[in-house]
């Protein structure tokens, strides 16, 4: 999934600075017992923010300055959704996902890790999960995801993904053949929308890991 770029702080690793990609950031910090790092959504704020305090910038929501066209354009989101993201660690790597109520960020849904996964394949069951869970309750509100291949894949109800089967991800390529198996067995008017990361910051399921 396209993601706006970013550059991380690393006040406390085995290197400290601003690293323009999560990579060489999580070179840092990985091993490191009580490293301190987090993601600034440009590089003067990132700069700013090293030469001061962790504790001063942790917890605290990022900002990034958003064109009135932009806004024109994409609006505010509906608050009356839910919104799913998914998160690995690796690629594949340890993997789960997740769906929230757009508003509250009150977790509906949580399931992982699962030991071999991928991100496309998280947010894929993501969306189907959220899409029974709505119909299930009868509910109007849409669904919310950052993910144009998941959106992609949930169209053409199959999860196109290049991972192999093997004995390490038998669970999770169980749950794609229900998630498919229910796209092609069942009918939903849900709304599924793309969020727009770049105006409205980070998806409210998201992990917060980057």
């Amino acid at each position: 999934m396209a993601k706006a770029k970013k550059f991380y702080v690393v006040w406390k690793g085995k290197h400290t600075g601003v690293f323009e990609s999560w990579v060489d950031c999580k070179a840092q910090i990985q091993g490191f017992q009580g490293a301190q790092y987090m993601s600034f959504l440009n590089f003067e704020e990132a700069k700013k923010a090293y030469k001061g305090n962790y504790n001063d910038y942790k917890g605290k929501k990022k900002t990034q300055i958003v064109s009135p066209e932009m806004l024109k354009k994409f609006g505010t989101p509906n608050l009356n959704s839910i919104c799913v993201d998914a998160a690995s660690s690796g690629n594949p790597g340890k993997m789960e996902y997740r769906g929230v109520e757009t508003k509250s960020k009150k977790v509906l849904f949580h399931k992982g890790p699962f030991p071999d996964g991928t991100s496309n394949i998280g947010e894929f069951l993501a969306l189907v999960h959220g899409l029974a869970f709505l119909q299930k309750q009868h509910s109007n509100r849409i669904i919310y995801s950052d993910s144009k291949i998941a959106i992609g894949w949930i169209a053409k109800k199959k999860c196109n993904t290049k991972l192999k089967p093997s004995s390490k991800n038998k669970e999770l390529f169980d749950l794609i053949k229900r998630a498919e198996t229910w796209l092609n067995t069942n009918s939903y008017t849900t709304k599924i929308v793309k969020w727009e990361t770049k105006v409205w910051g980070e998806i409210p399921a998201d992990f917060g890991r980057k």
